[in-house]
């Protein structure tokens, strides 16, 4: 489903290049679940970032159901996450102005869907959520705000779902709830599963773990990414970059 060919990412910080991806191949199958680790700074967010088509690489291609993204322009882009990508974000991103229901909505609205609200309520209900659709952001715990966001991104039915560190935000006990969320929604929904994460617990649920470190991509044994070193759980990659997400 997934296809990453020579990708590079270098940035210009001043004067001086940094140099994020190195030449990262990747082929990821229909319905793989895959996580993503590594120290700070090795390149975690921006890989997602190129996936979502938020960023274009260096060098190197990014290729969705044979699509390459490099060949779409702005709004083709924008066309293809509406209909095809959901995001999940480690700060939820929810619009702090709309009820739960109505930011689940909003996706679904924006595509034309005469059947958004109703959408909306069902999502809200497999998150459980329903008894807190009319509450705003500000209302709503953090392992709540999560779980619609999770409904939100799962809105569309994308065939892919991106997720920047999902449980990053939350105390362990919330954040393994949301992980069950997460991975039983991802299933149901058979969408491909692409996550960031420093929860070497929630990384050993998936198919693969890979680890990301000074811009290469390196395949590690599943037990050994479910012991994997600190260095993996200290985050942040490109704040900068991580904004942008949102």
């Amino acid at each position: 489903m997934i296809r990453l060919r020579g990708i590079s990412m270098h940035y210009a910080l001043g004067e001086t290049p940094v140099r994020v991806l190195e030449r990262v191949d990747l082929d990821i199958a229909q319905g793989e679940r895959i996580a993503i680790a590594g120290p700070s700074g090795s390149g975690k967010t921006t890989l997602l970032l190129l996936l979502a088509g938020l960023e274009r690489p260096s060098e190197g291609t990014v290729s969705l159901d044979g699509v390459d993204l490099g060949r779409l322009d702005a709004d083709g882009l924008a066309d293809l996450r509406r209909d095809r990508i959901g995001i999940v974000f480690q700060s939820f991103h929810l619009v702090p102005s709309l009820s739960a229901l109505d930011n689940v909505a909003l996706p679904l609205e924006i595509a034309g869907r005469r059947d958004a609200r109703r959408r909306a309520a069902d999502l809200l209900d497999q998150v459980g959520l329903a008894p807190r659709a009319r509450h705003f952001p500000s209302q709503l715990s953090g392992g709540e705000q999560q779980r619609v966001a999770i409904a939100r991104a799962l809105a569309n039915r994308p065939a892919l779902l991106l997720a920047d560190e999902p449980t990053g935000n939350l105390d362990s006990d919330t954040g393994e709830r949301i992980a069950d969320l997460l991975l039983r929604l991802d299933r149901e929904n058979g969408a491909t599963l692409v996550l960031v994460t420093h929860d070497l617990d929630l990384a050993a649920r998936c198919d693969r773990v890979l680890r990301l470190h000074d811009g290469k991509l390196v395949p590690r044994p599943r037990h050994g990414d479910a012991t994997a070193t600190r260095e993996d759980a200290t985050d942040a990659d490109r704040p900068a970059a991580r904004a942008r997400l949102a």
